[in-house]
């Protein structure tokens, strides 16, 4: 059999092709940025075919880099960003818009319309998801509505609906040449079009928002054999796993039982926690979700905690403050600094996020004085990802009627030993970062691993799995104590600061 197994990573700001071996190491890798596009205040848009583009060009840099063959990988998976939105023509394989992402908050207005008949949870117990402008469905709603003449093209079979996996699915397996229309469980809990039981498009929902049934790709399994891939590149190599990323990074953690959990810090943080194969129903501002289904098994759901802006707060202090011209320089600026000096930043740029779901959020720094610099500024940053960390485990631990004893994390920003000291400060848990950190590209290449027979079962992926640093709580109880209610103040000053929504 093939030594490797590799995995498209499409991020929200660059996409990446990871090989890795059997024991889950890195073997090659190659990643390029895609440009982020803001045509209003609120709106956030990307090039579907720049990213198709970046997808190709990091697979060929990523093979001749490691000097590998086709041959010598024995299946590819796909993870990607999540609820960012794309239609396109199936005939020609052209996208009718940018892809909507999903930060963006234009359809604020459609989420106080349709949240008027029942509420913003009147689809929650069929979607585990609130009406937000964080999902897929309103995003397509808003392109069949404001497009010209794309209603009727849609309506006539013209037309394909996707998030980003479902996209480069159908490209890698022939695009208008046959390529296979499909998403998997994962990715399709995230439309809010899905119902959580019967992992099908539910049809109720979908005539609510005047959605076309004949637009949506098919709903498959995380793992198995999904398609022939006949990009020239890797062309006949089996297509075998497909998640969402955070799912992706929570099979990349081998968070296989009930109560485990991990967070991913990224652009946005994500914290998900397996609950087994029964959906939790949230009480506490969390999601639920699908968190994978292995080829003929059940499905495993999961709680989420999602968390709009963490690695995006750095990129915004290099890019439009200029404070740091690189985001690994955050940690040393924040470290010519003791503490905060009572400065609090709250990240609300596209609203808050779970627990608080406040779409009229907008973000603020409080507790300035003559005495604070951008070192306290730069500490904020940081610590805002923490406090916002705590409120979701907070809230997951309510739902769950577990308590969390170990948060394994990943992402970019683990990297950051300050961060990850105050996170488990501020948690008063211990936090693990594992010895590999790509668990979002190693989570869809097991699933495509397992798919394709590379694997036999998860738990021949339990013992690949090991412990790269831990930091354990050292901070003063009361300290700890002050810190976050301070921080809870905050927040409440940025809640509804926004009077009308963003359009």
């Amino acid at each position: 059999m093939a030594p490797y197994i590799a995995a498209i990573d499409q991020g929200t700001t660059s996409t990446r092709f990871i090989v890795f071996d059997r024991g889950g190491k890195t073997i090659a890798c190659a990643q390029k940025e895609h440009a982020q596009i803001y045509p209003k205040p609120g709106w956030v848009e990307h090039d579907p075919q720049e990213i198709w583009r970046r997808t190709g060009e990091v697979i060929a840099d990523a093979l001749a880099q490691g000097n590998i063959r086709p041959s010598d990988l024995a299946a590819v998976g796909i993870t990607n960003q999540r609820e960012t939105t794309v239609v396109w023509n199936k005939k020609t394989g052209e996208p009718v818009y940018n892809a909507i992402v999903w930060q963006d908050l234009r359809v604020a207005d459609d989420v106080a319309k349709f949240s008027q008949g029942g509420g913003a949870d009147r689809f929650r117990a069929k979607t585990g998801l609130p009406i937000s402008t964080y999902f897929s469905s309103l995003k397509l709603r808003w392109i069949l509505t404001n497009i010209p003449g794309i209603r009727k093209q849609a309506e006539s079979g013209d037309l394909l609906f996707g998030t980003i996996d479902t996209f480069l699915a159908w490209h890698l397996t022939g695009g208008p040449q046959g390529g296979v229309h499909i998403t998997d469980v994962t990715n399709a809990s995230r439309t809010q079009l899905m119902n959580l039981s019967a992992l099908a498009w539910d049809r109720e929902i979908l005539k609510e928002y005047e959605i076309p049934e004949v637009l949506l790709p098919k709903i498959c399994a995380s793992s198995g054999m999904l398609g022939e891939i006949r990009h020239p590149a890797l062309a006949g190599l089996p297509l075998c796993g497909i998640l969402g990323d955070q799912q992706a990074a929570l099979v990349g953690q081998v968070c296989f039982q009930p109560g485990e959990a991990k967070n991913t810090y990224g652009t946005g943080c994500f914290l998900l926690m397996n609950t087994g194969e029964r959906p939790v129903q949230s009480k506490h501002g969390l999601l639920t979700t699908v968190a994978y289904q292995m080829a003929g098994e059940p499905a495993r759901y999961a709680l989420e905690g999602s968390i709009a802006i963490t690695g995006a707060l750095v990129q915004w202090m290099r890019d439009n403050l200029r404070i740091i011209e690189a985001s690994d320089q955050i940690e040393a600026l924040a470290r010519t600094v003791d503490d905060n000096g009572g400065v609090y930043f709250v990240p609300a740029f596209s609203g808050m996020y779970a627990p608080y779901w406040n779409d009229r959020a907008r973000g603020i720094i409080v507790g300035l004085t003559r005495y604070a610099n951008k070192g306290h500024l730069a500490r904020a940053v940081l610590e805002a990802t923490a406090f916002q960390t705590r409120d979701v485990v907070e809230a997951m631990e309510k739902d769950s009627g577990d308590s969390l004893q170990t948060l394994r994390v990943d992402g970019g920003m683990v990297a950051n030993d300050l961060l990850m000291q105050f996170q488990s400060d501020i948690l008063k848990r211990t936090v693990v970062r594992p010895a590999t950190r790509e668990t979002t590209a190693l989570g869809a290449a097991y699933a495509a691993g397992l798919g394709s027979g590379f694997f036999a079962s998860t738990s021949d992926l339990l013992s690949n799995w090991s412990a790269d640093h831990t930091w354990a709580p050292s901070m003063d109880t009361a300290e700890r104590r002050t810190l976050y209610n301070t921080w809870k103040k905050a927040v409440t000053r940025s809640l509804d600061w926004a009077e009308t929504e963003t359009t």
